[in-house]
């Protein structure tokens, strides 16, 4: 299989996470994808022009994270990162909230990256700002129990954990002064997850004019 994606993005890294914690690291080959290149192939693979897009041994292609994971999970034998029964709801939706402050982060890095300055909107960058605040305070009050070895992980854990590490990376980790219980929590994510420190990235803000390719 290929996994189309970019190095700092926080889905590809939750994909690659979930491919390690499973035992399907060795299974995938990664290949770099540029979401503003028009003569990019990933945009015949994905019609969307996003990544992660996982193209599969037939040919098929599947996106976007949390299809790809489920997957996995599927490949895997089922039932590891997706748990059966009632707590899958639960699991599903604390995966969406934290899709959701990655989504939000990434389109607070997109406004400064594609709007020259002058057509920025503050309101924009803050009403989104907002939304990664909201998500942040929820799992600081119901902070999820760490997993105590990988194979506790769930596919929640462990898009909150990339979350996390996209705000570390992309915003100077500032959301640490501020939750201390997921500061907490992301350490003893990070002790009992080793391949969560193999797929990090050096932190970088964003410049000005930044390379598409960079998430």
């Amino acid at each position: 299989m290929k996994l189309r994606s970019s190095p700092p993005s926080p889905f590809g890294r939750k994909v690659k996470l979930a491919a390690a914690i499973l035992g399907l690291k060795d299974r995938i080959e990664l290949e770099d994808a540029n979401t503003a290149d028009p003569s990019d192939s990933l945009r015949s693979q994905n019609p969307l022009g996003k990544i992660p897009a996982l193209i599969l041994d037939n040919g098929d292609v599947l996106y976007d994270s949390a299809v790809i994971v489920e997957y996995l999970d599927h490949l895997a034998g089922g039932g590891k990162l997706l748990p059966q029964g009632d707590t899958r709801f639960t699991v599903l939706r604390d995966q969406t909230l934290a899709d959701g402050i990655m989504d939000a982060a990434l389109l607070r890095i997109y406004e400064k990256r594609f709007k020259d300055p002058k057509y920025r909107d503050p309101a924009w960058d803050a009403y989104q700002g907002a939304k990664v605040e909201r998500g942040l305070a929820h799992f600081e009050a119901k902070t999820p129990p760490a997993p105590s070895a990988a194979n506790d992980v769930t596919v929640a854990s462990l898009t909150l954990a990339c979350a996390l590490g996209y705000l570390d990376m992309r915003f100077n980790g500032d959301w640490r002064s501020n939750y201390p219980n997921l500061v907490a929590w992301l350490s003893a994510f990070e002790n009992a997850v080793p391949a969560f420190a193999d797929t990090k990235q050096p932190a970088s803000p964003v410049p000005d004019n930044a390379p598409a390719l960079l998430q």
